[in-house]
């Protein structure tokens, strides 16, 4: 059996674990740069503020709605799903992270995989102050249709089990086809044509009439819908690339200012890249324009460096980023973004490198080492490269942003207590 756990309007409720004065009141997050609503709170959907939507066009309704807007605090989500996914690697047999806020489990062999399930949903609630929602099914793609339930009707109390050809049938004839997972707009487009309205309507018919109009994947999906399971546990992979970009808060034009945003973005990737302990063996500077603003000249470059060997070393990363910047920069222009990537990812540096590498990767290693180390304990960038700078022009512009609560000292909450 499969679990789908699902953190229930996940940025919303990160920001209420810490302002407990927030709950039911309507919450959005905003984009980088606090340009599109990216999150809503279900108070915030029952005003009608749709997904996407620029945050300047909805300022009448934000105001009139007595809206709390929150900029994107990536430091935070992220680690409070780092937490929620310890809690669940602990009690679950087997789980695959799905995305920042999803993961599956493998629950065979559970001998009561409801009252598991109640106590797993509790224990996230307990430690972390996340809601989560949990579906369980025989297949995964049924697990996510028992998330939806477990997540919109209250009765199940966020926890849904698909066991029987009853519940299935009950289940897949309230969900509309567009709502299963794997069927895109395009597809429901294509269903409907043929008068397929619901999820259940889609697994009555045929196995050939699937195949031939969707291919193996919607085959694959009919199947899973139907109790066969076809997607077995994966377990987490190393990214093959590793990008790190930005838009800029404001428009720059000066290369100091560019250069420091392309060296912290660097360094990123490198603080990525042991993470995972992985070296990539190539980078990749990108810078642009922008598109939009039609009344000045533009400009769109990308431009890729072969490493001298595989490394993780922001440092180094720091300085190949910095020589391909200068080598595309051009004066005159207003950039918008810009962004470093890496490539070409190997899971260990091999033993033999270039002859002509003359760099103490052992020293620099534990150089590294010791720099994540004191990050971890004092917060992020605590230590960084001195070309990283501090003059921030290029920083995202994030009004209001919340306190990182979790990750630095200076947001630790103070607690008084009186007798």
């Amino acid at each position: 059996m499969f679990g789908l756990i699902d953190c229930n309007n996940f940025y919303a409720s990160c920001e209420r674990v810490f302002n407990p004065s927030l709950n039911g009141k309507p919450i959005v997050v905003l984009s980088n740069n606090d340009g599109c609503v990216i999150a809503r709170s279900n108070e915030a959907k029952a005003l009608g503020i749709p997904m996407g939507e620029p945050a300047y066009k909805l300022k009448e309704l934000f105001e009139k709605g007595q809206v709390h807007i929150f900029s994107s605090n990536y430091v935070l989500y992220g680690d409070m799903s780092q937490r929620v996914m310890s809690i669940l690697a602990s009690m679950a047999p087997d789980m695959e992270v799905y995305s920042i806020d999803e993961a599956f489990l493998m629950l065979d062999g559970i001998p009561e995989p409801e009252k598991f399930g109640r106590k797993l949903v509790k224990t996230v609630k307990q430690g972390t102050g996340i809601p989560v929602s949990l579906g369980m099914a025989s297949t995964k793609t049924l697990a996510k249709v028992a998330n939806k339930f477990a997540k919109k009707y209250p009765a199940y109390k966020n926890v849904c089990i698909i066991q029987t050809d009853e519940q299935r049938e009950k289940a897949l004839k309230l969900l509309p086809v567009g709502d299963v997972w794997g069927i895109g707009r395009r597809i429901t487009k294509k269903l409907n044509y043929y008068d397929i309205k619901t999820a259940w309507d889609f697994t009555q018919r045929s196995k050939s009439w699937v195949r031939s109009q969707l291919g193996v994947t919607g085959e694959r999906t009919w199947l899973e819908l139907r109790g066969t399971s076809c997607l077995e546990m994966e377990q987490t992979a190393t990214n093959k690339t590793i990008c790190t970009s930005r838009s800029f808060g404001e428009r720059l034009s000066d290369i100091n200012s560019i250069s420091e945003a392309v060296c912290n973005f660097a360094a990123s990737c490198g603080e990525k890249l042991r993470k995972q302990h992985s070296y990539a063996n190539s980078l990749m500077v990108l810078l642009q324009t922008n598109p939009f603003d039609t009344s000045r000249p533009q400009y769109y470059v990308q431009e890729m460096v072969q490493l001298p060997a595989p490394t993780n070393d922001s440092a180094e990363l720091v300085h190949y980023a910095r020589l391909v910047l200068e080598r595309i920069f051009r004066e005159g222009y207003h950039f918008k973004k810009a962004g470093v990537i890496v490539m070409d990812i190997v899971p260990e540096r091999p033993l033999q490198t270039c002859l002509f590498d003359n760099r103490d990767r052992e020293k620099f290693a534990k150089v590294m080492e010791t720099m994540d180390k004191i990050n971890a304990r004092y917060g992020r960038q605590h230590l960084r490269i001195g070309s990283q700078g501090f003059d921030r022009k290029w920083k995202l512009k994030n009004e209001k942003l919340s306190p990182c609560y979790t990750t630095s000292l200076n947001s630790i909450i103070d607690v008084s207590a009186k007798e």
